[in-house]
């Protein structure tokens, strides 16, 4: 089994990372394969909206984007973190995930999902919120811990006092190896949901 992480912050070495560390160490001690990719200090860009990527099956923009795409195709986990900006994650996460999520045409149902966040003080709830937004709405289910998964502090040092923060991160990863390996079993034995076509309804000029 194999799990991608996304630090969105552009402090490699800093508060998410440290978050991010604690739950590698889990995924290695229960034999799960793990990559962190560092997006915070690179040059993307949102979505324009052009199209390309419907009939392409990938962003127009050849960046950071395409290549993360492929890793998180064979990805049986993707956790995302992010340091809070104005009580939301950082705007070159943002910008990577909606690219990332809106352009690559695979399957990323019953893929287990987890966001963490990580703050001096506020904005973490409503950060948190955003983030789980790209799994609600892709059919991924969200691993969840015993507390909303973030850490607090202004420096790595000040994380490292945060032991229930860190607690908190040990055991998203736990259940996260969990649910992986029993959708896994699921798959196996049952196969994936029947994929239905999508429904997509509008209301323009008011017109039912």
């Amino acid at each position: 089994m194999k799990v991608l992480l996304i630090n969105g912050s552009p402090n490699i070495n800093g508060c998410t990372n440290r978050a991010l560390q604690e739950m590698i160490d889990v995924f290695k001690n229960e034999g799960v394969e793990t990559e962190l990719i560092n997006i915070g200090n690179s040059d993307i860009r949102g979505c324009t909206s052009c199209g390309y990527c419907h009939s392409n099956g990938k962003c127009v923009f050849d960046d950071l984007v395409n290549e993360v795409a492929k890793k998180f195709e064979i990805a049986d986990g993707l956790v995302v973190g992010s340091p809070v900006y104005y009580s939301s994650p950082n705007g070159t996460l943002i910008s990577f995930l909606d690219r990332l999520f809106y352009s690559s045409s695979f399957e990323k149902r019953m893929k287990v999902g987890a966001a963490v966040v990580s703050c001096r003080r506020g904005g973490n709830t409503a950060s948190f919120d955003v983030l789980n937004k790209y799994f609600t709405i892709s059919e991924m289910p969200i691993a969840s811990s015993s507390y909303w998964n973030m850490v607090h502090g202004f420096t790595r040092e000040d994380v490292e006092k945060d032991l229930e923060g860190l607690q908190t991160m040990r055991n998203l990863a736990n259940n996260m190896v969990f649910l992986m390996r029993g959708i896994a079993l699921a798959k196996e034995k049952y196969g994936l949901p029947k994929k239905k076509k999508r429904i997509s309804t509008s209301f323009p000029d008011g017109k039912k």
